[in-house]
């Protein structure tokens, strides 16, 4: 080689698209930081996906798991186990190599899937919120208000809403109108970069977090101080005996685990969307690298709620211990849990 292929031949190593002049550069990382990276986003995704399936078999496969509350449960599960397959792997290439392989069109619908999963999980976990404020809150009309009928038209409106939003806002291009010049300057072949103008860099943040997130602390806070209302009443009885006491720790375990539900929401997804609601208004300040470090955290929600919802429920331990029973010893299941 002479000089000057050399210099060529070891600039296009940098690039996504090497035979292209307007190609994208790649990340530039050492090899133990990137396989570091594979093997803890690997990680992530395989806990996302068979963490959610465990939940949904189990809640499919014991007829007692089948609440109005459980099927909220299995609707949000699928919605967070369709993220860690189906967008998940896909966003761990372009984050560690830093390239978009797959084309513009891929591009749209892998973004349009991505907010769809994440905004149909936000949006489960305030129907979960409601259910668990009027089962709480309102025991007496609960069983009349809330029935497996109710709660299937709710998780399906949930569905389509989330669908027709955010493929229509991707495919519409309505999230780009007046930023035109600005995205020619800096698109090059690669890249899967979704950009909002300042009033959709609004109105998405609001509609889609803020809006939920205030609905959800309110409804939380006042779950939570009824059931230490409860919590407290049943343990100032004498009558009870035993039977109070369990009632009240029972009560006071609820009320730490949506206190725990409500902190790892607001851990997850505030940081991306307070970044998404300051880029669309000071032009895109947060640097790229950032930013989709911080969108992995709002991922990280869905690898954990199936270990908030799953894991915390001593109906979902059993249930998981019989499935996977059976499936490496081979023993026999039956649709029944052994509750005591």
């Amino acid at each position: 080689m002479t000089l000057n292929e050399t210099d060529i031949y070891f600039e296009n190593m940098f690039l996504c698209y090497p035979l292209l002049p307007n190609s994208c550069l790649k990340l530039q990382r050492l090899t133990v930081v990137k396989v570091a990276m594979y093997v803890f986003i690997v990680l992530m995704v395989l806990t996302t996906v068979f963490g959610n399936l465990l939940i949904i078999i189990s809640i499919s496969h014991f007829k007692q798991l089948q609440s109005p509350t459980h099927l909220i449960v299995r609707s949000l599960a699928a919605s967070d186990c369709l993220l860690g397959s189906l967008v998940m792997p896909y966003s761990m290439v372009r984050s560690v190599e830093g390239c978009w392989y797959l084309g513009d069109i891929m591009c749209k619908v892998n973004s349009s899937l991505d907010m769809t999963f994440c905004s149909s999980s936000i949006l489960h976990l305030i129907l979960i919120s409601v259910d668990r404020y009027w089962a709480i809150c309102d025991p007496l009309r609960y069983r009349i208000r809330v029935t497996n009928n109710t709660v299937t038209v709710f998780t399906t409106l949930i569905w389509l809403f989330s669908f027709l939003y955010n493929f229509s806002i991707v495919f519409s291009g309505v999230n780009k109108m007046g930023l035109e010049s600005f995205i020619m300057q800096v698109y090059c072949v690669g890249s899967c970069v979704l950009f909002f103008n300042k009033q959709w860099g609004i109105i998405c943040p609001i509609l889609t977090f803020f809006l939920p997130g205030m609905i959800m602390s309110s409804l939380y806070l006042k779950i939570f101080h009824v059931a230490q209302k409860h919590a407290k009443v049943m343990s100032e009885r004498v009558t009870g005996g035993m039977k109070s006491q369990s009632s009240a720790h029972r009560e006071r375990k609820a009320a730490k685990t949506l206190a725990i539900v409500m902190g790892v929401f607001l851990f997850c997804w505030l940081p991306i969307f307070i970044a998404a609601l300051i880029d669309s208004i000071l032009n895109f300040v947060t640097p790229g690298v950032v930013f989709d470090a911080l969108v992995w955290f709002g991922y990280l929600n869905s690898t954990c709620n199936p270990l908030i919802y799953g894991f915390f429920y001593p109906c979902f331990q059993k249930a998981f211990k019989i499935l996977i029973s059976s499936c490496i010893y081979g023993l026999s299941d039956s649709s029944t849990l052994p509750f005591e």
